[in-house]
């Protein structure tokens, strides 16, 4: 639907995300944590249904697609197999002046960009994270936290093939916890040391991979579309030969338009054989595949859809943000400027919200009668507090899709008002069909 806002103001959504219970700074009593963030009550809902809309898309609706789980510590030699011990590094440059510590392929010029001091020659920063298992530091094995889920599937690759029986092509799919020690972290959840990955490795037979590529950037494109963002504000950019990863034949990345500009949201890289190759020559396991039907045994290629769930929350919850002009009298409200969040039906973190007319006590038996019924199906809202219509602003600003109002006419008629956020429109429904209807709603809009 048309929006009154193409960029919303950060600052806005940064004090929308805190008061509203979005999202806070980590330890932030203590002063916080750089470039660390903790989901509240309602980020929490949001950021889960975003991982449910991606877990049904690529895994639960498609019957060439498997799920995994895997460990965020692994043995050392896997990372390097990958190449992630000897490649993984950023460009690190120091100020001689300020200290300040920056990523070298990010200035334009060379000189600090905070104090123009002069910079020191750029060397590689390893991005892991490294510990130690065991009980004592000096005698414990030095491992790693993952930079990435991808290596616990391609080391788990014949274990799902031997469950699975599953026949090429297919894929396996992971959400899980990543971590790399960034040097410029930044903007809000965008960059962050600490993220979720959702990522998919679709095991294709050499030859045929171009296609596969092709058919998931295409897929994944649309999927951000199909749950609400706005594709004025999506674009692919495909990768020069010179920016390709070390294992990478082709890649594309879906970007959005934050407010400070073009940022990736998602990866779809060819990998090729590269990482069933290393896992298979550095473990002296076999990760080769059997083809059944042409008698050959060889290394499948890998496309490899990468999307953080970080930044994908980030970007349905900045797209949806809008402010209205002139809303209807009956919801007039102090500025007449309607603050909505116009987020997809499916991934709001409150789907309905119960609404008493009043705090009139003889509503409130009907009223939670109506909640306990539809809580028990959806995401559901109980808000008597302050008037009906700042009620209704109220739910407007976290994005609730319905709002059920009781009223005193529903003593008499057993009916309820629904309202929908997007058009405001209402009507008038017996308690009996609500949860289905809702349902209906829920699926295919107003």
């Amino acid at each position: 639907m048309p929006r009154s806002l193409d960029y919303p103001d950060m600052d806005k959504i940064l004090s929308l995300s805190k008061r509203r219970g979005f999202i806070f700074q980590s330890s932030e009593i203590y002063g916080g944590l750089g470039s660390t963030w903790d989901y509240g009550p309602l980020g929490v809902e949001l950021k889960r249904h975003v991982k449910e809309a991606w877990w049904k898309s690529v895994v639960v609706d498609r019957d060439d697609m498997v799920g995994l789980d895997s460990a965020i510590l692994m043995h050392p030699r896997v990372w390097e197999a990958s190449g992630h011990v000897e490649n993984f590094s950023d460009p690190l440059v120091e100020c001689r002046g300020c200290h300040r510590r920056f990523r070298s392929d990010q200035l334009s010029e060379d000189k600090c960009p905070e104090c123009d001091g002069t910079l020191t020659e750029a060397r590689n920063f390893n991005l892991m994270f490294r510990t130690y298992m065991g009980p004592v530091e000096e005698t414990g094995q030095e491992v790693f936290l993952r930079p990435e889920t991808a290596q616990g599937i391609f080391v788990n690759f014949p274990n799902v093939v031997n469950a699975t029986r599953k026949k090429l092509p297919f894929g396996i799919g992971q959400i899980g916890k990543a971590f790399r020690n960034e040097i410029t972290p930044g903007n809000f959840t965008f960059r962050t040391r600490e993220f979720e990955q959702m990522e998919v490795e679709f095991f294709v037979k050499p030859g045929t991979d171009e296609e596969w590529l092709h058919s998931w950037v295409q897929s994944r494109f649309e999927w951000y579309v199909s749950f609400g963002i706005r594709r004025q504000n999506l674009r692919l950019r495909r990768h020069d030969p010179d920016e390709l990863a070390h294992y990478a034949k082709d890649t594309y990345d879906i970007e959005y338009r934050f407010p400070w500009g073009w940022g990736e949201l998602e990866g779809i890289a060819d990998r090729t054989d590269f990482d069933l190759q290393r896992h298979d020559q550095f473990s002296g396991e076999s990760l080769s595949y059997f083809d059944d039907e042409s008698k050959e045994r060889y290394f499948p290629y890998v496309i490899e859809p990468s999307g953080g769930v970080d930044r994908a929350t980030l970007a349905f919850w900045l797209d949806s943000y809008d402010e209205e002009s002139e809303p209807s009298t009956q919801e007039k409200q102090q500025g007449n400027v309607r603050v909505v969040s116009h987020l997809h039906r499916k991934l709001a973190p409150i789907t309905v919200a119960v609404l008493p007319l009043s705090r009139n006590e003889r509503l409130n038996p009907t009223s939670r009668s109506v909640y306990d019924l539809i809580r028990r199906s959806f995401n559901t809202q109980f808000d008597d507090a302050q008037s009906i219509g700042r009620r209704y602003r109220r739910q407007d600003e976290i994005g609730t899709p319905y709002c059920v109002t009781v009223d005193f006419d529903t003593l008499e008629d057993n009916q309820v008002t629904v309202r929908d956020r997007d058009t405001m429109n209402q009507v008038r429904l017996p308690i009996s069909t609500l949860t289905e209807v809702l349902h209906d709603k829920l699926e295919h809009g107003w």
